[in-house]
């Protein structure tokens, strides 16, 4: 299936989710990330602020932000600066994502996992971001471990990759713990 179909698919599935599926499957995903050595073992991560049709950060964030250092992209031109997560420092940007707001950037290279959002995510690792390449670019040549969280229905058989695509480590959905890449801390 070509990218775009999938991605036409995957929001036609969005759509049908009520608001208490939504938080159900956001609690059970993070609750199975929280699980992993990945996690355990990290300490500066990179996550996203969800969009209303993503599965939701924000709880998780919230719940960990006292305990682990979380970062933010935000978006500079064609690229994704990262900066450090504090709530009080956000403020809409580009596509309508709440970003963090400074001065005090931060290297890709300092973070030890990366949560990665993305429109679907295949089994071996391979994914459909919503087509702009801002992750591709930012995870290009990033040892940091790369994660991928989604509902059970973005895991499809398979995605078509590109030479630039960047591929994930793990891939976690409410009922699948997928690890294509072990960890090496």
């Amino acid at each position: 299936m070509k990218k775009d179909d999938i991605r036409r698919n995957i929001k036609a599935r969005k759509t049908l989710l009520s608001e208490e599926e939504k938080m159900a499957a956001a609690e059970q995903v993070f609750n199975l990330l929280e699980q992993t050595a990945e996690f355990m073992l990290s300490d500066r991560i990179l996550m996203y602020h969800s969009l209303p049709d993503e599965l939701s950060t924000r709880a998780f964030i919230r719940k960990w932000c006292g305990r682990k250092h979380f970062y933010l992209p935000r978006v500079n031109g064609v690229n994704l600066e990262i900066l450090p997560y504090d709530e009080s420092r956000l403020s809409l940007g580009s596509f309508h994502i709440e970003e963090p707001t400074g001065t005090d950037t931060s290297s890709v290279d300092d973070m030890e996992m990366i949560v990665v959002p993305a429109v679907a995510y295949d089994r071996s690792g391979n994914r459909v971001g919503r087509g702009k390449g801002y992750y591709d670019r930012l995870l290009a040549g990033s040892r940091a471990r790369k994660v991928g969280v989604a509902y059970d229905f973005q895991l499809v058989d398979e995605i078509e990759a590109d030479p630039h695509d960047v591929q994930v480590d793990v891939v976690i959905t409410q009922n699948n713990h997928i690890v294509i890449r072990k960890f090496r801390h």
